[in-house]
C-alpha cells in the first residue's frame, strides 16, 4: 500500500523508468574471475534484477587481463598501493589505473544510481582489502584500484559490497539510498525553484529523521538560508546524501514512529493507542519487524486521511515487494 501522493514535479517513486546499477560482473554469474569462475550472488540476480537494470563491470577483464590469469593482490602503501601478480610480481598498477579513469568517464553517461562491488577484490574491494607488505602480515585497510577511482569520481553515489548485503540493515540502507538518490536527481532535473526544494525536504522529513536528526536539522537550516538557489541546491544535494549514510537503527526508527503516533492522539481510542504503542515497543526490542507498526500506521493515515503523513516518503521509500522492512 503506497500512500505517497504524486506531485506536479513527478519526483516521488519512479515506477516506469528502470533504475540503473553498476555491478561487478562476477556477481552476475559471468565467468571473469582469475580462475575462470564466477561469484554469482543470488540476491542480486534473483531479487534485485526485478527492480534494477544492471551494468556489468569487470575491471580486470576490461582493462586487458586474460581469463584465466595469474592471481594478483595489492602491495605497499595502503594509500597508494600497487597491483601486482602474486607469483611473478608483475606490476599492473598503471594499466589498471589508466583504464579505471577512462571507465568512470564512460559511466558518467549512464546515470547510475548505485554500484555493487565484489568484496576483497584488489580491483573492486571497497572496504578492508588486504595490502601486502615486504615484512609482516598484510594490512587490511586497503581499497581496490577501481573502487577508489569510482568513489573519487562519484562521491555521492550509493556504493556497497555484496558481502554486506547479507546484513538486513545494511541492505535496507543501501537500497533506500539508491531510491533516494534517484528521487533527488530526478528532482534536480526539473530545474526546481526554492519552493520546490522546501516541498522535497518536507516530504523526506521522517525518512531523514530515521537516519540522522542532526542532519535533518542542518538541512532545515540550509533550506531556510539566503544562499543563491544554485549554491543551495548544491549544498543540499551533498548534505542530503550524507544524511542517509547512517543506518536507521531501531532506536531512531522508534523515535519516528512515536512522532507519527502524536498525529493521532485525538482520533484514536485508548485501546488503539495502546495497541500501537505495544507494537512499537515490540519492534524496538527486536520481537517484531518494522513493517508491523508501519502497516498499522499506514492504516490510520488512510483511515483518518492525515494530510501531512500521507505525503511522507518514510512509509514507502522503496517498493514494498522488496520486503526490506520485514526483518526483526
Amino acid at each position: 500500500m503506497s500512500i505517497a501522493k504524486s506531485t506536479p514535479k513527478g519526483y516521488l517513486m519512479k515506477t516506469k523508468q528502470t533504475i540503473i546499477l553498476g555491478v561487478s560482473s562476477c556477481l552476475l554469474g559471468e565467468k571473469v574471475r582469475y580462475d575462470g569462475g564466477h561469484k554469482q550472488h543470488q540476491y542480486i540476480t534473483d531479487q534485485l534484477a526485478c527492480y534494477f537494470h544492471f551494468v556489468p563491470v569487470c575491471p580486470e577483464v576490461e582493462c586487458g587481463f586474460t581469463t584465466p590469469r595469474e592471481a594478483m593482490h595489492l602491495s605497499g602503501d595502503t594509500a597508494a598501493p600497487r597491483l601486482v601478480t602474486i607469483k611473478t610480481d608483475h606490476d599492473l598498477t598503471k594499466q589498471m589505473q589508466e583504464w579505471s579513469l577512462r571507465r568512470v568517464k564512460e559511466l558518467e553517461q549512464l546515470q547510475l544510481r548505485g554500484f555493487i562491488l565484489k568484496k576483497s577484490s584488489p580491483s573492486c574491494g571497497l572496504f578492508r582489502v588486504k595490502v601486502y607488505q615486504d615484512k609482516g602480515p598484510p594490512l587490511t585497510s586497503g581499497q581496490g584500484l577501481f573502487a577508489r577511482a569510482l568513489t573519487d569520481a562519484f562521491p555521492l553515489l550509493p556504493i556497497e559490497e555484496e558481502g554486506r548485503l547479507s546484513d538486513a540493515r545494511l541492505r535496507e540502507n543501501f537500497i533506500e539510498r539508491v531510491y533516494s538518490y534517484d528521487r533527488l536527481l530526478t528532482f534536480l532535473a526539473t530545474k526546481p525553484a526554492k519552493a520546490d526544494l522546501i516541498q522535497f525536504h518536507t516530504i523526506h522529513k521522517l525518512l531523514l529523521m530515521a537516519h540522522s536528526n542532526e542532519h535533518y536539522r542542518r538541512l532545515g537550516k540550509l533550506v531556510a538560508s539566503t544562499l543563491s538557489l544554485q549554491e543551495l541546491l548544491s549544498s543540499y544535494t551533498k548534505l542530503f546524501m550524507e544524511a542517509l549514510q547512517p543506518v536507521a537503527t531501531p532506536a531512531k526508527q522508534t523515535n519516528v514512529l512515536m512522532h507519527c503516533l502524536g498525529y493521532f492522539k485525538k482520533q484514536l481510542d485508548a485501546w488503539e493507542k495502546q495497541e500501537l504503542l505495544d507494537l512499537i515497543e515490540r519492534y524496538r526490542i527486536g520481537q517484531l519487524p518494522l513493517i508491523v507498526p508501519i502497516t498499522l500506521l499506514k492504516h490510520y493515515i488512510c483511515r483518518f486521511r492525515q494530510p501531512y503523513l500521507t505525503e511522507q516518503l518514510y512509509f514507502s521509500p522503496h517498493p514494498d515487494e522488496l520486503m526490506l522492512r520485514n526483518h526483526a
